[in-house]
């Protein structure tokens, strides 16, 4: 048999391996499975379960019937680029150019695994904060970089300048920044910002932002790097219509930015999917273009959805640190008396019939401590289901 290449043992090396050396699950994939074995609420995957506004579902269903449903142009249809432009220079008073300076991309994943792809290569390091979307780590392992991690620290989720200085040198080539930040619910200050652009034009390293929380923010708001000073020409900026608009299985993202860069990442995507979401594209142009009061309207009922889960975990004895942003709060399992949070979330279902992913699946297993005893859950869900996580998660009090 052909031995693998480079880049397939650099996946297996990216993830867990069996005792047979297959892929083994993922602590995500392995908690849905006991959910769906035991029945149990599953709190751990990031993903809604109820459609998004009926204007962005009408208008996909209008693309297909109008016969949308061939490959696109490889950056994207003119009317989405165009409603990506209307949205950043209306939301953050950035003027970008459609033609050169947008990418549509098969969701943020795509969009972070091409510009890695494209950017970074052996003897690169690449910086992120942690606990780091899970994506991360094997993305820059793919690309044959090396990943430099800052931590931010609990309870509050906050990086040690000293430690963010250090961290970035003359062999850094990206700073990749999660804001508002997965799976902490942190958005990041200005001053941590501000610095990550201040080292960046030291080092003239790119800065890659990952920014599909952008719209789900609850009383805090959010700064693009692309807005600071000095940021704009080194920066790409991704995010994605699958979040903002609960349509995370349509896969429609973007990626914005310098022309040159943007180039660049394009030369690796059209080999990853090509194109992609026809239909769909049209209908994120039309979200992308709701107005104001959806926005805020998708942000403070997810507010709300967050305050619910929140109150449950803490009734039922949980630390919580409430999140300025995102799908997901994180709660301390350590004044339950439990110091190793996947042993709890393996227990959960069948005390308490939830479902949540331990914080050690999000950081380095070399990095866990400080982390061990922490559980995300999800609150993207609807009222009666998280209702109901919170009366079985009294349990645990019994």
């Amino acid at each position: 048999m052909r031995s693998t290449g480079p880049w397939l043992r650099a996946a297996a090396g990216a993830m867990l391996l069996g005792s047979d050396g297959r892929p083994a699950p993922t602590v995500f994939a392995e908690m849905s499975a006991l959910a769906a074995a035991t029945g149990a609420i599953n709190l751990g995957q990031g993903f809604p379960d109820e459609d998004g506004p009926a204007e962005v579902l009408e208008a996909a269903t209008r693309a297909i019937h109008d016969g949308v449903n061939q490959y696109p142009p490889g950056r994207g249809t003119p009317d989405l680029r165009a409603a990506i432009t209307e949205h950043q220079e209306r939301f953050y008073c950035l003027r970008l150019d459609p033609e050169r300076e947008i990418l549509v991309t098969a969701g943020a994943t795509e969009a972070l695994a091409a510009s890695l792809l494209a950017l970074v290569g052996p003897g690169d390091e690449v910086v992120t904060f942690e606990p780091f979307y899970d994506a991360y780590g094997a993305l820059i392992r793919l690309a044959g970089g090396t990943h430099v991690t800052v931590p931010l620290v609990a309870p509050d989720f906050l990086p040690d300048e000293d430690a963010l200085r250090a961290a970035v040198t003359d062999r850094t080539r990206v700073i990749l920044v999660n804001s508002p930040h997965n799976p902490t619910g942190r958005v990041l200050p200005r001053a941590v910002l501000d610095t990550v652009v201040e080292l960046a034009e030291r080092y003239d390293a790119v800065i890659l932002t990952d920014e599909v929380y952008e719209h789900l923010t609850f009383g805090v708001a959010h700064t693009p790097i692309a807005t600071l000073p000095g940021a704009r020409a080194r920066t790409l900026t991704v995010s994605s219509g699958g979040k903002t608009f609960s349509t995370t299985g349509w896969k429609i993202g973007w990626l914005t930015g310098p022309a040159e860069l943007v180039d660049a990442v394009l030369a690796v995507k059209q080999f990853l999917t090509y194109v992609n979401g026809a239909p769909f594209q049209p209908a994120i142009a039309a979200g992308l273009r709701l107005p104001d009061r959806v926005f805020a309207r998708a942000a403070a009922e997810l507010g709300a959805k967050r305050d619910v889960l929140a109150a449950g975990l803490r009734d039922a004895g949980f630390g919580v640190s409430v999140p300025d942003a995102t799908y997901f709060v994180i709660a301390d399992a350590a004044p339950l008396g439990y110091d190793d949070a996947r042993a709890l979330c393996l227990e959960l279902p069948h005390r308490a019939g939830v479902v949540g992913v331990p914080v050690t699946a999000f950081v380095h297993p070399e990095h866990a401590e400080g982390y061990r005893s922490l559980v995300r859950f999800a609150f993207c869900k609807r009222r009666s289901v998280l209702d109901e996580a919170a009366t079985r998660l009294a349990a645990l009090r019994a």
